[in-house]
C-alpha cells in the first residue's frame, strides 16, 4: 500500500506533539485546552497538492530556461566582442600606419615562426610533464610506447645537435654584454672623476649680462641662428620667440627660419610669426624650399649657400621644439675665443615634459645618462662626441673645411661631427648650459625617432669606414671611432640586447642543456640599470620598468640597425617626430613679457599684425578639431610578448625562479608596449 503524500509531515507532527504534550494534551478542568488538541489523520490523496507540485516543477523549468537563455546571450555577446576585437586588432596591425618596411615585415615573419615553434615545444613539454618524463627521462632503448620513443629521440637531438650551437651563441652574447658593461662602468668612473676634480671647459672671456651702456658691439662676433622645421604646427612659436629675445646685439645676429613644411596652412602661420618679429625690429628671415630634398641636411645646406652667410663667423642651430635661454650665445661663443681649433660647442638638453607620463620618465633616464656621462666624458678627455643636431654652435669655417652638410644619411649631425673630427677639429661640451626641449609623449613617435637614431649610424659607418682608416688622425682616435663609437655603442648594444634576452633566453627554457646563468639574466642587468639611473636620481623608483622597457625597445633598435647596415628602404626615411607643444602657452606668455624691453628699445608697437592674429586664431581653431585619439597595435612586440610568456610557463615547469620572473615581467612589458598602453595615445 502506497504512503500518502503527507506521510513524512504527519510523522514529524506526531513526534512534536508527543514531545510537547504539556502544551497539546492537558486533562485538567480547563475546557479550552481541548481546542488546542489537533488530530491529524491520513486523509485521502488531495489533488490540489498534486497541482501545486506540478506548478512548482513547471516554474522551475521556466527559471532554468530563462537562465540558459541569459547564459546563451552572454556567450553570444562575448563571442561578438571577441570577434570585433580580433577584427579591430587585425585592421590596426596590418594597416599602412603600423606596417613598416620590408625589413620589419621580414623580422615579424621570423618572430611569428619563433612563436609557433615555442608553442609547439611547450605542448611537447606539457605532455612530458604530465607523463612524468621530466623526473625520469625515457631512453630510446627502454621506450615502450611510440610517443615515449619520439620524446626520447627528441631529447637526444636536443642534447647533441641543438643545445651546443645555442650555448655557443649565448656565450658570444655574454662576452659582448660584459664588454659593453665594462664600457659603461668606465664612463661612470670618468664622470665621477670629472665631478671629483671639478673639471669643466673654461672660456677665455665672458660677456656681461644684459645691455651695457657704451659697449662696443664690434666685440660681438656675427652669429647666424638657424631654426629648421617641417610642419611644426604645435611648437614653431616658442622656438622663434625664444631665439628672437636672446641677449645679443640685434645688428650682430640674423635668424633664419628654414621652413620645409608641405602644409600651406602651417607655412602661413610660420610666415605670420616671422613678420610679427620683423615688425619688432628683429633681423629674421623666412625661407621655404620648393624642392625639398635631403630632409634636414638639404635644408641646412640650402641655407648655408646664401651669399650673406660669408659675413658671419658662427652658426647656432635649434630644432623647432627647442627654447634657448636668453644668455645662450653669451655662454657658448666665449669658448671659441682664443681656441681656433674649436669647431663645435654643444650644450645639454633639458626637458619640459619629463614627468608627463611613464614613457617620458624612461626617456629622461636614457638621455640624462647620454649627456651627463657619455657626452661630458668624451668632451673632457678626447674632445670628440656626436653632435646632437641642435642646441649647438658651429664655427662656419669648420663646416666648410669638412665639406658642409651632406644628404647621404638621416643622421647628418653625426656625419658632419665625424668628418670634422677626422679633419682635426675639436669639440667642447657644456654640461651646465641647458636648452629646453620636448620629449616624444607617444610610443609611436618615440619608436620612429629611435628607428632613425639607430639606422642612421649604421648607414654612416658603411660610408665612412674607409675614410676613417685613411685619415691622418692617430690610431687611438681611429680605434675609438670604429670600435667604441660605432661598433660597441651603435651595433653591438642592440644586437646582444635583442638576441640574448628575446631569443636565446626563451630558447634555453625549451633546450635546458644550454643555460644562461642567473647573473646574466638578473644581477648584471640590474647593476647596469642602477648605474644608468645615477645621473637622474629622482628616477630610482623606475629602475625595474626602465630595465624591462630597454629590453622591449631592443626589437625596434635591432630592426633599425639591420635596415641601416644592409640598406633597406626604411633606413633612408625621415619622419618628423610628433610634438605636443605642452610648454607653448606658458612660455609664450613669458616670451611676450621679455620682449617688452626689445620693443621699447626699437620704439615699435607691441601688438602683433592683424594677419598674425588671424593665423593664430586659426591655429587655435585647428587644435580643437583634432581627431579622436586611439591606440595602435604593434605586432612584433605582441608576438614577442607571447613568446616570452610561453617560455615563462615552461620555466615554471622546471621551477627556475629568477628565469620565470624575468620572462613573466618581460613578457608583460612587451604586451603593454604592443597594446600601446605606455605614453600618450596618438591622434
Amino acid at each position: 500500500m502506497s504512503r500518502p503524500p503527507n506521510y513524512e509531515f504527519q510523522e514529524w507532527w506526531n513526534k512534536q506533539r508527543e514531545h510537547n504534550h504539556q502544551f497539546f494534551t492537558n486533562e485538567t478542568t480547563n475546557p479550552t485546552n481541548e481546542l488546542l488538541t489537533v488530530q491529524i489523520t491520513n486523509p485521502l490523496p488531495d489533488r490540489t497538492a498534486d497541482k501545486d507540485r506540478s506548478r512548482s516543477a513547471r516554474q522551475l523549468s521556466w527559471v532554468c530556461l530563462l537562465r540558459f537563455q541569459q547564459l546563451a546571450n552572454s556567450l553570444a555577446s562575448i563571442a561578438s566582442a571577441s570577434l570585433l576585437l580580433l577584427r579591430t586588432a587585425n585592421r590596426r596591425i596590418f594597416s599602412p600606419d603600423s606596417s613598416s618596411d620590408y625589413s620589419a615585415s621580414r623580422l615579424y615573419r621570423v618572430i611569428k615562426f619563433f612563436l609557433f615553434l615555442v608553442i609547439l615545444l611547450l605542448c611537447v613539454e606539457l605532455l612530458a610533464f604530465f607523463k612524468g618524463w621530466h623526473f625520469s627521462p625515457p631512453s630510446v632503448a627502454e621506450a615502450e610506447a611510440a610517443v615515449e620513443l619520439v620524446y626520447a629521440k627528441w631529447l637526444e637531438i636536443r642534447a647533441d645537435f641543438l643545445a651546443p650551437p645555442l650555448q655557443s651563441l649565448a656565450n658570444v652574447c655574454i662576452v659582448l654584454f660584459l664588454v659593453q658593461s665594462v664600457d659603461r662602468v668606465v664612463l661612470i668612473l670618468g664622470c665621477f672623476w670629472i665631478k671629483f676634480r671639478k673639471l669643466k671647459p673654461m672660456a677665455a672671456m665672458e660677456y656681461p649680462a644684459g645691455r651695457v651702456e657704451g659697449e662696443n658691439v664690434e666685440d660681438y662676433p656675427m652669429v647666424l641662428v638657424q631654426i629648421p622645421m617641417c610642419n611644426e604646427r604645435e611648437v614653431y612659436q616658442q622656438s622663434i620667440a625664444a631665439v628672437c629675445i636672446m641677449d645679443w646685439p640685434k645688428e650682430r645676429m640674423l635668424v633664419q627660419v628654414l621652413d620645409d613644411s608641405d602644409d600651406v596652412d602651417v607655412q602661413l602661420l610660420i610666415k605670420a610669426e616671422v613678420q610679427k618679429w620683423q615688425h619688432r625690429g628683429v633681423h629674421i628671415l623666412y625661407r621655404h624650399r620648393l624642392i625639398r630634398t635631403g630632409y634636414k641636411a638639404g635644408n641646412l645646406k640650402s641655407a648655408m649657400n646664401c651669399d650673406y652667410v660669408k659675413n658671419y663667423e658662427f652658426v647656432a642651430i635649434f630644432d623647432a621644439d627647442f627654447q634657448p635661454a636668453p644668455d645662450f650665445l653669451k655662454k657658448t661663443i666665449p669658448h671659441f675665443k682664443g681656441n681656433d681649433d674649436i669647431a663645435l660647442v654643444q650644450t645639454r638638453w633639458a626637458f619640459v615634459n619629463k614627468d608627463e607620463n611613464l614613457l617620458t620618465r624612461l626617456q629622461n633616464i636614457n638621455l640624462s645618462f647620454h649627456f651627463e656621462v657619455e657626452q661630458q666624458v668624451n668632451g673632457v678627455f678626447i674632445n670628440f662626441f656626436g653632435f646632437n643636431g641642435t642646441a649647438g654652435v658651429w664655427r662656419i669655417k669648420a663646416l666648410e673645411d669638412c665639406g658642409g652638410w651632406l644628404e647621404r644619411t638621416t643622421v647628418e649631425d653625426m656625419d658632419i661631427a665625424v668628418r670634422a673630427h677626422l679633419s682635426g677639429w675639436k669639440f667642447v661640451y657644456l654640461n651646465d648650459v641647458k636648452c629646453l626641449c620636448e620629449l616624444p609623449e607617444s610610443y609611436e613617435a618615440y619608436k620612429k625617432q629611435q628607428h632613425r637614431w639607430h639606422s642612421g649610424p649604421m648607414q654612416l659607418f658603411r660610408l665612412c669606414f674607409f675614410d676613417i682608416l685613411c685619415s691622418k688622425v692617430s690610431m687611438a682616435k681611429k680605434a675609438n671611432l670604429i670600435f667604441l663609437f660605432f661598433l660597441l655603442r651603435k651595433l653591438i648594444l642592440p644586437f646582444y640586447s635583442f638576441t640574448l634576452f628575446c631569443i636565446i633566453l626563451p630558447l634555453t627554457m625549451f633546450l635546458p642543456e644550454a643555460q644562461l646563468p642567473a647573473w646574466v639574466v638578473c644581477y648584471v642587468p640590474g647593476i647596469m640599470s642602477v648605474l644608468n639611473i645615477l645621473p637622474a636620481p629622482r628616477s630610482f623608483p623606475f629602475v625595474v620598468p626602465y630595465l624591462l622597457f630597454e629590453n622591449t625597445m631592443s626589437v625596434t633598435k635591432f630592426n633599425a640597425m639591420i635596415s641601416g647596415l644592409f640598406r633597406f628602404g626604411s633606413s633612408y626615411e625621415w619622419i618628423v617626430t610628433k610634438k605636443s607643444g605642452r610648454s607653448s602657452e606658458a612660455d609664450l606668455v613669458a616670451f611676450e613679457k621679455e620682449s617688452d624691453t626689445l620693443m621699447e628699445a626699437a620704439s615699435l608697437l607691441r601688438s602683433s599684425s592683424d594677419s598674425g592674429l588671424e593665423e593664430l586664431s586659426k591655429l587655435e581653431a585647428t587644435k580643437k578639431t583634432l581627431k579622436t585619439k586611439r591606440n595602435h597595435l604593434y605586432r612584433k612586440e605582441l608576438a614577442l610578448a607571447f613568446v616570452l610568456l610561453t617560455a615563462s610557463v615552461r620555466s615554471l615547469l622546471s621551477a627556475q625562479g629568477i628565469h620565470f620572473y624575468f620572462l613573466l615581467f618581460q613578457g608583460i612589458s612587451f604586451l603593454v608596449v604592443g597594446l600601446d598602453l605606455i605614453g600618450e595615445q596618438v591622434s
